[in-house]
């Protein structure tokens, strides 16, 4: 099952609030495939799982919502938040050590 670090739960909360969603709302990952491309991970931010969706909730409460064929892809995944080069917070998702 996906792991999900404090900072990633804390950015999640951040997300959520900022949307007036926080007690329930979460980020949302789904796998999207286009015609001649390989999948990629599309994530939003939701006010609710959609039927059929793994739910994660971390230690500090964050909830994240997984479409089937996302839960698959991340099992054996780390969600992290990591700063780009302009000190901008981004998702990562990495492998687990």
């Amino acid at each position: 099952m996906l792991a999900v670090t404090e900072a990633a739960a804390e950015a999640i909360s951040a997300l959520t609030a900022q949307g007036g969603i926080q007690q329930e709302g979460g980020l949302r990952f789904a796998l999207q495939t286009e015609a001649d491309s390989q999948p990629a991970l599309a994530l939003t931010v939701a006010p609710q799982p959609a039927e059929g969706d793994q739910v994660v909730t971390a230690n500090e409460g964050a909830h994240v919502f997984l479409e089937e064929g996302a839960a698959d892809y991340l099992s054996d995944k780390v969600l992290d938040v990591q700063a780009d080069n302009e000190g901008q917070l981004n998702f990562a998702v990495l492998e687990k050590g």
